[in-house]
């Protein structure tokens, strides 16, 4: 099965969203732009880890890290979490239409005697 674009970048944006931490930072980061040091003071884990955490974000395109003097300050990048949100969306829309089709096959069904 050939693989679109959009597809990967679901795949990178869901696989980014499964974890908690990186959800907490993007939570951070709606708040405002926040540096390596400021995101890893709020967790028990390493520098290191965090870098990694950041990096799964940035790879997935829901954060990006510019520079600002000697700091690499991240920044969310909204416009991910769009396409996170319209997939949802289509796919929500799709199942809702599958399940009333369902419901009014039974309810004919129902109407017409059990077979």
């Amino acid at each position: 099965m050939e693989v679109t674009v959009d597809e990967q970048q679901l795949d990178a944006l869901f696989t980014a969203l499964s974890d908690r931490t990186r959800r907490d930072i993007i939570v951070r980061l709606s708040a405002g732009d926040a540096t390596v040091k400021e995101l890893a003071e709020r967790y028990a884990m390493s520098m290191q880890a965090v870098s990694q955490h950041l990096h799964v974000l940035e790879r997935s395109g829901l954060i990006s890290r510019g520079r600002h003097r000697q700091t690499r300050p991240c920044r969310l990048e909204p416009g991910m979490l769009n396409l996170a949100v319209s997939w949802i969306e289509a796919s929500r829309r799709t199942w809702t239409e599958r399940m009333d089709r369902l419901e009014t096959h039974l309810a004919r069904r129902q109407e017409g005697g059990e077979r």
